[in-house]
């Protein structure tokens, strides 16, 4: 074993995916390389198309890489099969068996691995407590509500202790404030078991909100690997600039200088008038209850600020933008 490798609960050594023949060949994964440690909450984020499952899906073995190593724990399982992975696997439509109870769904693959009906009945009760479910054993799935159905598919996925839980957009079509209870469930429920989290979503703020660390995909490569706050304050690229909290990008020449730079919108001071600054007509406002999205037209660029409480400004007003010199990031030059 590589002592190198035996660090990592996932290894990915320039893996790529191909689908398709000749001409009609797409690179899902185009030769990426991922360190994700042992008990880390890691998520892959990026738009639809963009590789994120994909490479989801080689980690569980659903997908085998065309090129490129793929190693679980130090062992090399770029061929192994997904029940020989000691991993787990939660989809979106949660892929609960209408007919059973929800103890008899959680205690399922423990029944395939030929447990005593006691032992497996103990193991998915425990398991039902810690996602909160414990008066709900004898329901049935269409019995439940979209958070709960979700909870049972994260206890059966868990009621084998895997080692690896990879979770593909499993908050998707739950509503926004459950999303978002869910989403502090989740993280308190990984920090409780210490178990490896690998969490696709295509929403900026759930990878976030919940992540040590996100990879943000962009056509089949990782743009930028980086802690959350980092990735927030100090994006790379263009597009993780734009991707990732939806930064203005402001070509140098607007502010003498050359290069390219994000500036976060809640980073920006709009005042009324003119004054030392970029100076701008202000041609929106959008409400958002704690905050209002000011949309200001400097020359040919549309730039947005965001503003606590309501504004005082009105659309056509002459205004001047100001922010602080640290707020601005330079990024890479575009390809």
């Amino acid at each position: 074993m590589n002592p190198i490798q035996s660090q990592f609960a996932v290894l990915l050594e320039n893996v790529s995916c191909s689908f398709g023949l000749g001409i009609k060949t797409v690179k899902a994964v185009d030769n990426i390389n991922l360190e994700i440690a042992s008990g880390e909450f890691f998520s892959l984020l990026g738009p639809s198309g963009s590789g994120k499952t994909t490479c989801l899906r080689l980690i569980g073995g659903f997908e085998r890489p065309s090129s490129g190593i793929i190693s679980l724990f130090g062992t090399d399982a770029s061929r192994m099969p997904p029940f020989l992975r000691e991993l787990n696997t939660v989809f979106q439509d949660y892929a609960l068996f209408p007919h059973m109870s929800v103890l008899e769904n959680v205690g399922y693959a423990l029944m395939v691995r030929g447990i005593a009906k006691s032992e497996r009945d103990k193991r998915a009760h425990d398991m039902l407590e810690k996602v909160k479910l414990s008066g709900f054993a004898a329901r049935r799935p269409a019995q439940l509500s979209g958070g709960q159905r979700q909870r049972v598919a994260l206890a059966r996925a868990l009621v084998n202790r895997p080692r690896i839980l990879l979770l593909d957009e499993p908050l998707g079509a739950l509503d926004l404030k459950l999303r978002e209870e869910m989403q502090i469930e989740l993280k308190a429920l990984q920090r409780e078991l210490g178990i490896t989290f690998i969490y696709v979503t295509h929403d900026q703020g759930e990878a976030l909100s919940m992540s040590d660390r996100v990879a943000v995909f962009n056509h089949g490569k990782i743009e930028q690997m980086d802690a959350p706050k980092i990735l927030y304050d100090s994006p790379k690229t263009e597009f993780v600039a734009r991707f990732v909290g939806s930064a203005n990008v402001l070509e140098g020449g607007l502010l003498g200088r050359s290069g390219l730079f994000a500036l976060r919108p809640e980073n920006i001071q709009v005042l009324s008038g003119q004054h030392k600054g970029l100076q701008g007509e202000l041609i929106d406002i959008h409400f958002l209850g704690a905050q209002t999205r000011l949309e200001v037209r400097v020359g040919n660029e549309r730039i947005a600020a965001l503003q606590n409480g309501v504004s005082t400004l009105e659309r056509g007003s002459s205004v001047t933008l100001d922010w602080q010199e640290s707020s601005l990031r330079q990024l890479e030059a575009r390809a």
